[in-house]
Parts: structure tokens; sequence; C-alpha cells
């Protein structure tokens, strides 16, 4: 595929966060840029706004002739997640296109490009964003694509005039297997996807094939503890090649020191809050360092991150209520918030709304999930989020909520939510997972502000 032949895209999926980066990119080169989605989103919205055309039926009369006859100047791209049977996705095969997963496309983009890739089950979309904002920031620049919508650039994709990319690069379907980073960090490499993969053992392998792929002379960065060699380790807890150290939280904000083999940089700020934040941070600075940015440039970009939205993102903050919704939905991204949460809060009671995701990663991890929510003084639980997946026998959240201990505990609506917000008035609440429950965060801002 010769990318500068391209004229024009369709996206099956295009309101997916990776999707919607790769329909931004081509749009900014000046494609004709069209797609399908199932339903109607915020970013769906935005890309409308931004002059993409975009169908929520999936019917082929939908597509406008342009894309209809195979050619160089035509690219279509789809998204594993949508389904088999989809009417659109089999109308372009049967036309004799040529399809491309996104990760194909990506590995395209990045292949001449000095590729920095970040991965991990879970981390991986923050401290991706914070190598591009430190990046940025520090006028080193860079372009990006990114699993989330960084809060500083309101975007999931950046434009850069060098010749360095940061790339997210997401092991779900082993689509990062694609790339091929000069410089690569593995945040985390917990159980997940295992409907994927099958079990852990083919996962870590397959990020094992992730490391292989770093060009000669690259760099690889470990977090502390994994099950992969490299030549940096790093740590936000425990003494590492990089490592944070004297991690304290001042007047509600953390703060931390870096060390490495070329020394010490002194009282960061960081601009988020969260414990595992201060280790994303430690991986994106030893990036930096890499590159040759000043301690001075560093310290300035991390206190002016702003972090990703639905990534411990504070929704209310005010003297009375402090309301924050984040997109954990693994039980060890749910321990990482939670344990944050309390030593930023440890005199409020916690009211955690959490909405499990998939019915195959609640079966696999269901004791993971009830010893972490356990730790909730009040835990509203909603129904699983399918996805793409149908119902499995015996797995709902009645059968999670048996398990989890919090003394105060219960299955709700979106509407009893919100009844609780009003009727209760929290000083303290948290909306938690990756399905739709984001759709609570408007409403709940709006009874918080309105109390």
């Amino acid at each position: 595929m010769n990318l500068d032949a391209i004229k024009q895209v369709y996206l099956i999926g295009i309101g997916g966060i990776g999707m919607s980066g790769l329909a931004r990119y081509f749009k900014h080169l000046g494609c004709e840029v069209n797609g399908y989605d199932r339903t109607e989103t915020e970013l769906t919205k935005a890309l409308v706004h931004e002059g993409l055309s975009i169908t929520y039926q999936d019917d082929v009369n939908s597509i406008d002739p342009i894309f209809h006859q195979p050619s160089p100047a035509t690219l279509v791209i789809f998204t594993p997640a949508i389904p088999k049977d989809s009417k659109i996705k089999a109308f372009f095969e049967s036309q004799g296109h040529v399809l491309y997963k996104r990760s194909q496309v990506l590995g395209i983009i990045s292949e001449s490009r000095f590729t920095i890739a970040v991965a991990g089950t879970h981390g991986k979309t923050t401290t991706s964003t914070m190598v591009a904002h430190l990046l940025k920031d520090s006028g080193y620049d860079c372009s990006a694509f990114l699993g989330g919508i960084s809060s500083n650039y309101d975007t999931n994709v950046l434009y850069g005039a060098n010749n360095t990319v940061v790339v997210e690069a997401d092991e779900f379907d082993r689509s990062f297997l694609t790339l091929h980073p000069n410089i690569a960090i593995v945040t985390s490499s917990d159980a997940d996807h295992l409907d994927i993969y099958g079990d852990k053992s083919h996962l870590l392998e397959s990020f094992q094939l992730f490391l292989d792929k770093v060009v000669d002379g690259g760099t690889r960065i470990i977090r502390k503890g994994l099950e992969f060699k490299g030549q940096v380790s790093y740590s936000g807890q425990e003494i590492a090649d990089a490592y944070a150290s004297n991690v304290h939280v001042r007047e509600g904000e953390f703060f931390f020191d870096y060390q490495d083999a070329n020394g010490k940089i002194e009282d960061i700020h960081l601009g988020i809050p969260g414990i595992h934040n201060v280790e994303n941070a430690v991986a994106a600075i030893t990036v930096a360092r890499l590159l040759g940015i000043s301690a001075e440039a560093i310290k300035t970009a991390l206190t002016t991150f702003k972090g990703v939205k639905r990534r411990f993102e504070y929704i209310v903050r005010t003297p009375e209520v402090v309301y924050i919704d984040d997109y954990a939905h693994h039980p060890e991204e749910l321990r990482a918030f939670l344990t944050s949460m309390r030593k930023l809060y440890p005199t409020k009671k916690l009211n955690v709304v959490f909405q499990p995701h998939l019915f195959t990663r609640t079966r696999d991890f269901v004791d993971g999930f009830a010893e972490v929510l356990s730790m909730a003084d009040n835990l509203l639980l909603m129904e699983i989020y399918p996805a793409r997946e149908l119902p499995i026998e015996g797995v709902n959240s009645s059968w999670l909520l048996e398990k989890i201990t919090a003394k105060h505990k219960q299955i709700v609506t979106a509407e009893e939510v919100l009844d609780f917000a009003r009727n209760e008035k929290p000083d303290l609440l948290v909306t938690v997972g990756a399905g739709d429950i984001d759709k609570l965060v408007k409403p709940l801002k709006a009874v918080f502000e309105h109390a």
C-alpha cells in the first residue's frame, strides 16, 4: 500500500478510539474520510463536526459510490470488533477491496519513522500520552496515535514536524506485532483478553514477540518485576535502573524524585493524581532522558500534564464534593485506582459505581474483582457491559456481588445511580468501567453542580 496515493478512506468501526485517530490523521492529510459505527457517541459527533461523514446504519446503500470500486486511491480499514456478519464489511470484500486492520495501517505509517511504542495490559494510554506531552511541551516534538483523548490537546492524534511518532501499542488481537519500535515500553502484562489468548502464557509470548520487534540498537524499557528482559528496568516503588523515591502528597498533589544512572531530578510535581501514575511518569521520563530532554523541561511538562479523559479524571472538585471518573476495567487497574483514592482521601467515605466490562473478563477474574471492589465503603454495581459478546450462563453482576465483602453493596441501574447522588449527596464518588458508564458523567456532574 502506498500511503501517498490514498485520497479517500472508509473506516468500518470509525467510532473506536484507535480508529478515530486514524480517521483524523487521514483527514489531516486532506483525504475524504467516511465511516460506519453502530452508535452515535460524543466522539463520533466530534468527528462529524471536523468534517467526516459517518453512518450508523449497517446498510450498503449508505456507502458513498466513490468508495465502491477498489483503487490505489481508496483505503478501507476495519476494526476486529466489527461483527463477522457486518453487511458493510461483506460489501467491501465482495467488491474486491483489500481490507486493512487498524494495526496494519499504523504499522505502515510508523515504519519509516523513529517510533516510541508503549505496550501493557494497563497503563499504556496514560504513559504514551505522557511521553507525547513531554516531547511536545519540551519542544522536541512528535506525532502521536493515542488510545485516549489527551486532556492537554483534546484529541487522540497529534501532528509533529519531525520524524518521531509515539504509538500506543495494543495487545488486543496481537495488534502491536505490526510495529518495529526504536524505543519500546512495557508497563504491565497481567492476564487479560483471555478470550483471545486462551491463557496468560500465550499473552506473555505475544509481549515477548513485541519486544523482539525492537530494531537493532533500540531500547527496551520494562517495568521491574515483569517476565521480560530489557536494557532498562523502571519502578515507581522500588530501586531499579530508573525509579521514583520520596513519593508524597502535598495539598492533594503528588510529588516525587526521579533517579537513574545519570543522576536525580528532585521534587517533580505530577499534574495528575495516582501512585500508579508516578510509575507511569518514571517510564515517560526515561524516554525523555534518552532523547536528551533537560531536567527542567521534564519538570515543567509533568507539572502541566492534565492526563487523559476517563483516566483518573476529576469531574467535580469542590470543598463539598469530589467526583472522579476512570476507565479501569481489570482488577489490577481497579486496585491501583482505589489505592490512590484511599491515599488522597483517607477520611472520606468511598462510594464506588462500577460497571463490569465483558462476560469473559468477569468470569476469568471474578475473584480478583471481588477482592478489589471490597475496598469500597459503598459499592453500586451495574450490570455487565457485553460489548462484542453474548451472555454466558451464570456470569452476571449478581454472581459477582455475592463474592464481594463490602459492608454496603447493591446492584443498580443508571437512573438509580443518579437517584443516589441526588438523595445521599456523597462527598466522594467515583464511576469506573470501560463500557457505557461514561454516559453517567454529564448527568452526575449536573446533579452535583445544582445540588
